[in-house]
């Protein structure tokens, strides 16, 4: 998350909202949001709900959800998947943010 801490500007930028979906209960989601002052939206997620309907997988061996990043046009579509195959597994914000450009090209 300090990784979308560090370039969430740039998003905001482009008109694009950050929501981060995480396994924890409301009280510890919202603790740990407030304690890390994170400035994107974040979405208590402990039945895996939403885990589910993008097939992101949990691993129990290597501490529970992999990573997983979705990047979802204004109309609803998914336009890229990435599932982590492990925790540090995960797209640069230079990638997610020219793909973002790309998609205001359209």
């Amino acid at each position: 998350m300090a990784q979308l801490r560090q370039d969430y500007d740039e998003f905001v930028a482009r008109d694009t909202a950050v929501l981060v979906v995480g396994p924890e209960d409301a009280e510890e989601f919202t603790e740990y949001f407030t304690e890390h002052d994170l400035p994107f939206t974040g979405l208590p997620d402990p039945e895996h709900s939403v885990l589910k309907l993008y097939g992101q997988q949990i691993k129990l061996f290597k501490f529970g959800r992999m990573p997983a990043q979705v990047l979802v046009d204004k109309s609803g579509i998914a336009r890229f998947v990435h599932y982590g195959h492990s925790m540090k597994d995960i797209p640069e914000n230079e990638e997610m943010l020219e793909l973002i450009d790309s998609l205001d090209s359209d």
